[in-house]
């Protein structure tokens, strides 16, 4: 009888029933109760009451229960961890076990089982593993070690399990060799240290032994590790490449691509043209063969192929036909095949080429890939000239077709040949003059309007059409307006007999009938510019424009470096760097953010998907699950408010200020766990709140430089770990001299992936408005906007104040801080040192002192014994004078002891006054600027509890 059986729907008492033949003493009966617990716990059934029953069916030798009893154990041990530990026990002796399959499985479950009370017990287990003289122990210890790092890293660091890892690299067995590199690679992209994985030349040798021997996955693991290695030379280039040719031929085209990858790395180092010639000769065949596999390989290999023929068009120059589309192609990869036929065009095959995409054009029924043919049939009369005038001619053709967009398109695209050729196909215009009825796409009308403005002096009725337009002005897309503006204006510069009233009118609606602040300035310049000087509106207007040139890369050199490293990944298929669609948070990668690399930030609002957001790790997960898929933490019980759309409904428990998730940058953006400094442990659900534990010092850092006026402690804070923001590290401080405030910061690139680039630096809104002043700058050893690998750099970016009033009414000392780069966007927290907000003319003079004094609330007075400084007035005075607080007046006291009445004065107008010794403290916001006019209780709270702590720090400051 089949399994079908254990599915069965399931009778009342059931469970009492399997609790009694879970204690039986017959051991098939047991086998099928166990059975019966785990179909029922797959089809969703809660059967955690039968933890205890199950467990005690683990003292067997019966291998198959065994397995079963351990698969329960993975799935219910987090739910039950105190009951989890009963089983240790029999987890260590299983490991001792003289069945290595028995000994593995046990290794294997104890690694699975994610609770910290077993994390210790596996220590002893794994190292006898690890060293276990059977290879399937081996092989299953080593992956082992990368589930433990993922829990508890430092544990792996102390006991020397990385060590042990590297060692196993030299193991005989070569599927010890590729679960050893596996959980290497694993863990190194987990930390985003690129030290941890690294080998000499004998393990290389090693590595490429153990590639004809392991599986194919192995062999994928194996070859993208051979792929971080940088040959010392061009022999040692060329051999890495013989023994990995190969591979090329693999049916598995995950091993093909990875082959790819290494042999285009070594070919850069080759010195001999013969040689480069000879291996791109054998990269052809293997990627024209996955062109014949599945869709989803195809648009895999396409995507691989774009970027690969970005930097060596010549690899695949002559089999262009392979790229020809099939009838019954889907869509998505016949997109992407017409990109590789465009990037791969030449002279000698452009008129196959040119061919082919009028035969999509003509006889396609998908709208949206006609559109790409006629677009395409552009681009390559903008790459080749030689055959710009049959590209217009096909696309003549087109029009004559009368279908809408194909007119449209084509109209677009003659467009731009116009600026690429000027004075050279103008013969066409009248052809695209007598579509103009048809055209309905904004960007096709845009375009039209730009020719008929730009050649008016050659089209009679240039007016007229322009009037068509002008007579639905209020309807059209601003970007149509705005060319319609300038094409008007550009009509009456060149034949102003006639058009007076024309341009009269555009001007009147863009100025007077528009709401867009765009379109509106435009035409106010265009009125000043014709009304006082002509001549000049014509130098301007009818300037020369830069000539349109084909771009065959789709993405930038650098990133073009860093997506060939990444070849047959995701980030080769998204062509983007992975980091801009995995953001680590803490030791989970969460799939969250959009691109960063293109056009700005990259952060776009995602919508209301009425999904949760996981407390511990703040992933967003869908709405029907029950645990977060990162940090398997149960899903709360009541409905996670969506911080995203609703900031409005967060609750407020801190004493920091609760940022909205939509303040910082602008935008939406990935729910990344901001860096924590060293010594603070990250708080559960405190993704932006700002750091209100002021009596908190970060760990030590780089000293920095200071001027002779400066007051701030020299040493930097450590803000930013390398493993969380992608191999970058940041530290940095605060300073204020001379009245003026900079943030000193390091950057330091500690990554594998290669330089970094696109330094941005963006403030989250904070009570002080501090701002960035000036844009991030950060350069390399050589001057150039880069930061090699082990490269560091140090900037000083001058800080102003934003009088932001949407800033939060809740205050604190926190500052937000987001860093991009060309691999992402990293977040971390900072706290402001009150002393860099005081000013200069912090001294309160005459009875105002008293006054203020006196009107303080006593429960905005704070009390606090200082300590560990020389009890001498002259001293004390000193210290704080450089750091900008007052001494006004000195007391005698009875008791021998002086007091000493001191004030301070923020930026934005605080008064903080103070008498010392037992130093009374307090805080008052005055109607000084009028943009902190009124007091907030929370402000003088905070301010009243900070003073005591930063005085304290600069009296015992060396």
């Amino acid at each position: 009888m089949s399994d079908a059986k254990y599915f069965q729907t399931t009778k009342r008492g059931e469970i009492h029933e399997l609790k009694e033949e879970l204690h039986t003493n017959d051991k098939s009966k047991q086998k099928e109760a166990v059975k019966k617990v785990i179909a029922a716990m797959t089809v969703g059934k809660d059967v955690s009451m039968l933890f205890p029953d199950v467990c005690n069916c683990m003292q067997t030798p019966n291998v198959e229960l065994k397995k079963l009893v351990y698969l329960y154990l993975i799935n219910y041990a987090k739910a039950q961890p105190d009951l989890a530990i009963l089983a240790v026990n029999t987890f260590v002796k299983d490991a001792s076990d003289s069945n290595p399959l028995i000994r593995a499985l046990a290794v294997r479950t104890m690694g699975c089982i994610r609770v910290e009370q077993i994390t210790e017990y596996l220590t002893n287990p794994l190292l006898k593993t690890l060293k276990d003289e059977d290879p399937y122990v081996r092989k299953t210890a080593a992956m082992c070690v990368a589930k433990l790092y993922d829990i508890n890293p430092d544990l792996v660091r102390e006991q020397g399990f990385l060590d042990l890892l590297i060692g196993l690299i030299s193991d005989p067995n070569p599927t010890v060799v590729a679960n050893a590199v596996a959980s290497l690679t694993e863990i190194a992209e987990a930390s985003g240290m690129s030290d941890i994985f690294t080998f000499a030349p004998e393990a290389l040798m090693k590595l490429l032994s153990a590639l004809n021997e392991c599986t194919e996955w192995g062999q994928v693991y194996i070859l993208d590790a051979i792929s971080t290695y940088r040959p010392s030379d061009a022999k040692e280039a060329e051999s890495i490449i013989e023994r990995v040719v190969p591979r090329l031929q693999h049916a598995n085209a995950a091993v093909v691509l990875s082959a790819v990858k290494v042999v285009l790395g070594c070919l850069q180092l080759c010195t001999s043209a013969e040689s480069v010639k000879t291996y791109i000769k054998k990269l052809s065949p293997p990627l024209v063969t996955l062109l014949a596999s599945e869709p989803e390989i195809q648009y895999v290999a396409l995507r691989n192929i774009q970027l690969i023929c970005s930097r060596r068009p010549n690899i695949l120059a002559n089999d262009i036909k392979v790229f020809f589309c099939k009838y019954n192609d889907p869509t998505y990869v016949k997109v992407e095949k017409v990109d590789v036929m465009v990037m791969l065009a030449n002279e000698r095959t452009v008129e196959q080429v040119l061919l082919e995409l009028k035969e999509y054009a003509f006889a396609e029924v998908d709208v949206d890939f006609v559109r790409k043919a006629v677009r395409a049939i552009g681009k390559c009369a903008l790459k080749i000239e030689r055959c710009a005038e049959r590209c217009v001619a096909i696309l003549l053709d087109l029009i004559q077709t009368k279908v809408s967009y194909v007119v449209q398109e084509s109209i677009v695209v003659i467009k731009d040949i116009f600026r690429k050729y000027p004075n050279q196909y103008e013969s066409v215009i009248g052809t695209l003059c007598e579509n103009l009825e048809s055209l309905e796409h904004p960007e096709a009308k845009g375009a039209l309007i730009w020719i008929i403005g730009q050649y008016a002096e050659r089209i009679e009725n240039a007016k007229e059409l322009l009037e068509a337009f002008i007579e639905e002005f209020a309807d059209l897309d601003v970007d149509v307006q705005l060319q319609l503006l300038t094409a008007t204006v550009k009509l009456f510069l060149k034949r102003p007999s006639n058009t007076q009233g024309t341009v009269k009118e555009i001007l009147q609606l863009a100025t007077t009938k528009s709401n867009n602040p765009d379109l509106r300035d435009r035409g106010y310049i265009y009125w000043r510019l014709l009304s006082t000087d002509p001549e000049k509106a014509k130098v301007i207007v009818l300037a020369e424009h830069s000539t349109v040139q084909y771009d065959p890369q789709k993405v930038d050199n650098q990133l073009l470096d860093l997506l060939l490293h990444q070849i047959s990944s995701l980030a080769s298929v998204y062509h983007k760097p992975t980091s801009s669609f995995l953001v680590n948070t803490g030791r989970q990668a969460v799939s969250r953010a959009k691109d960063p690399a293109i056009g700005g930030w990259g952060l776009e609002d995602q919508g209301d998907d009425g999904g949760w957001d996981c407390p511990q790790c703040t992933l967003r997960n869908r709405a029907d699950s029950t645990q977060c898929s990162a940090c398997d933490e149960p899903k709360p019980d009541t409905p996670a408010v969506n911080s995203r759309k609703q900031p409005s409904q967060q609750p407020n428990t801190n004493a920091g200020a609760v940022m909205d998730v939509m303040d910082l940058l602008g935008g939406d953006f990935p729910a990344a766990t901001p860096s924590q400094p060293v010594g603070q442990q990250p708080v559960v659900n405190d993704l932006l709140d700002l750091m209100s534990d002021l009596s908190f010092q970060p760990a030590s850092a780089p000293t920095l430089e200071l001027g002779t006026s400066q007051t701030l402690p020299v040493k930097m804070n450590f803000l930013l770990p390398a493993e969380k923001g992608g191999g970058m590290s940041v530290d940095g401080i605060l300073v204020r001299a001379g009245g003026k405030i900079s943030y000193e910061l390091q950057f330091r690139n500690a990554s594998a992936s290669g330089p970094l680039s696109g330094f941005a630096i963006q403030f989250n809104k904070n009570f002080f408005g501090l701002t960035n002043a000036t844009a991030l700058q950060v350069r390399g050893n050589d001057q150039v906007p880069t930061l090699s690998v082990g490269q560091s750099h140090t900037v000083s970016l001058a800080m102003a104040y934003k009088e932001d009033k949407s800033s939060p009414d809740t205050p604190s000392l926190g500052l937000q801080v987001a860093i991009k780069n060309v691999t992402g966007i990293y977040y971390f927290k900072d706290t402001i040192p009150l002393e860099v907000v005081l000013s200069e003319n912090g001294k309160i003079s005459g009875p105002e002192y008293p006054q203020t004094w006196q009107s303080i609330p006593a429960a905005n007075q704070a009390v606090a014994n200082l300590s560990g400084f020389a009890l001498d007035s002259s001293f004390i005075e000193n210290k704080l004078a450089k750091c900008n607080i007052f001494v006004l007046h000195k007391k005698k006291l009875s008791s021998g002891g002086e007091s000493l009445y001191c004030s301070g004065k923020t930026d934005m107008g605080f008064k903080c006054c103070q008498q010392q010794p037992g130093v009374r403290v307090a805080a008052n916001k005055q109607v000084l600027l009028s943009a902190v006019a009124g007091a907030s209780t929370n402000m003088r709270t905070v301010l009243s509890q900070a003073m005591p702590k930063t005085v304290q720090e600069i009296l015992t400051r060396a």
